[in-house]
């Protein structure tokens, strides 16, 4: 048996919550189904939301979690596992139910893949970090060091001279004749040292990162490290419906509207499911947009069912 609603969203982050406060509050019956993986979960505090600034995420979430709730949005912890359409959407979930919807929202996210490098793992979220503008105030004025990546090697290193002027670019596997010239000339313009050398490890002290140890064994001392985790869109559901995707430098997403709708009719993608550097604040925003979207959506539809009768 398949239990119906009106809206299903899967994916129970800011943005798939921001979507099910709209929709509840519409008095549409939703269903949100939460495989709890959220993508900030490494992170402590949650910076840049206004009003929220500082908040741990999984507070944030139970907080949403609870507002839901008062307008009678379902929640379930399941993950889905696949999703088939014939004019509605049926999703099947990891414990064996199947769920129907006439919209349905992914708000799947992503995860982020690390450098293999060790340490950086078990550091992460911590004094290992990616996002200036999530973590840079708390760091600032230390000396930085930053993991080159294969994907604008420089781009950050650039960025992160806005919240220290003593910092260190690791080429780690980027070759120096890769940097092109206008990254040489901006890096010396911005005080950053470049170290070639494939980086073995990181000097960890006390509980706390101190350094980065490259193969050679010469040792680099640091108090935070930035890395570029590799995005990795959870974009299953899209593929197994059909929908138009687009290949970018971060990862593989759904070709989408304003609102959030992807090429599919009635499958929209919200948060990082349709961009990799969909921040919280920005995630339920698009969360917001969708919602209210779908709404009018179904609104008009069975506005115009009933004059053809």
């Amino acid at each position: 048996m398949t239990d119906r609603y009106e809206v299903v969203v899967v994916g129970g982050g800011a943005a798939g919550l921001s979507a099910a406060l709209v929709l509840g509050r519409a008095r549409r019956r939703t269903l949100v189904v939460d495989a709890g993986e959220p993508r900030n979960a490494p992170a402590a505090h949650m910076q840049g939301f206004l009003t929220r600034d500082g908040m741990p995420p999984a507070e944030f979430l139970a907080a949403g979690r609870e507002e839901i709730a008062r307008y009678g949005v379902e929640l379930v912890r399941d993950r889905a596992v696949g999703a088939s359409r014939d004019g509605d959407f049926t999703v099947a979930l990891a414990s064996g139910r199947r769920v129907g919807a006439r919209q349905l929202v992914v708000a799947t996210g992503l995860r982020d893949e690390l450098p293999d490098v060790p340490g950086v793992a078990e550091r992460f979220g911590r004094d290992v970090l990616h996002c200036p503008y999530c973590h840079g105030w708390e760091v600032r004025d230390q000396a930085f060091g930053v993991l080159a990546g294969p994907v604008m090697s420089a781009h950050q290193a650039l960025m992160v001279t806005q919240w220290s002027k003593d910092v260190t670019l690791f080429l780690h596997r980027v070759a120096e004749s890769d940097l092109s010239d206008e990254d040489r000339r901006r890096l010396a313009a911005a005080g950053v040292r470049v170290v070639p050398g494939e980086v073995a490890g990181l000097r960890i002290e006390d509980d706390r990162f101190t350094g980065v140890r490259l193969a050679d064994g010469s040792t680099h001392p640091r108090r935070a490290l930035f890395v570029a985790p590799r995005p990795v869109p959870r974009n299953g559901l899209f593929v197994e419906l059909g929908a138009e995707l687009a290949e970018t430098p971060f990862g593989t997403y759904p070709v989408v509207d304003e609102r959030g709708l992807t090429t599919v009719p009635g499958l929209w993608a919200a948060g990082n499911a349709s961009g990799f550097a969909e921040q919280v604040v920005n995630a339920a925003s698009r969360g917001y947009r969708a919602g209210a979207a779908i709404n009018g959506e179904l609104l008009f539809a069975d506005l115009d069912a009933a004059v053809r009768v």
